[in-house]
């Protein structure tokens, strides 16, 4: 049984969601949804994007610089990709990236801001290419 979600954050979180990782992602997701995963999806729906993406605080640009960075340094790379592509729709440029990347070099450790890196050049090169 699903755990009610108060709509209102929901529609604001996938809002942000569509904003960010776009369209596209956003109705893959949606689509490969199944009782198992929908509590979950619908945790970082609300939780994720509706309440921590979708504040006013800072820009998407500074969020997307530090989702990356946290991403890198914690070494969860399986997201990192899909945090580098939003950056077409956040304003983060790749010295932008390539600037959250130093900072985990310094405080997270370069074999990690090393990897992150790997990833990102080929993430990016994909992005120019137009086949990510």
């Amino acid at each position: 049984m699903t755990e009610p979600t108060e709509p209102r954050l929901t529609d604001r979180g996938f809002a942000i969601r569509r904003r960010v990782l776009g369209d596209a992602h956003v109705d893959r997701a949606e689509a490969a949804k199944t009782e198992f995963d929908e509590p979950f999806q619908a945790l970082i729906t609300d939780a994720a994007w509706g309440h921590v993406w979708a504040r006013g605080t800072i820009p998407l640009r500074e969020r997307s610089m530090l989702t990356i960075a946290l991403l890198a340094g914690l070494g969860n790379d399986h997201e990192l990709a899909m945090h580098i592509r939003a950056t077409a729709n956040t304003g983060a440029s790749e010295a932008d990236v390539m600037e959250a990347l130093m900072h985990v070099a310094i405080y997270a450790g370069v074999p990690r801001a090393n990897h992150a890196i790997k990833i990102a050049k080929s993430t990016f090169a994909e992005m120019r290419a137009g086949t990510s």
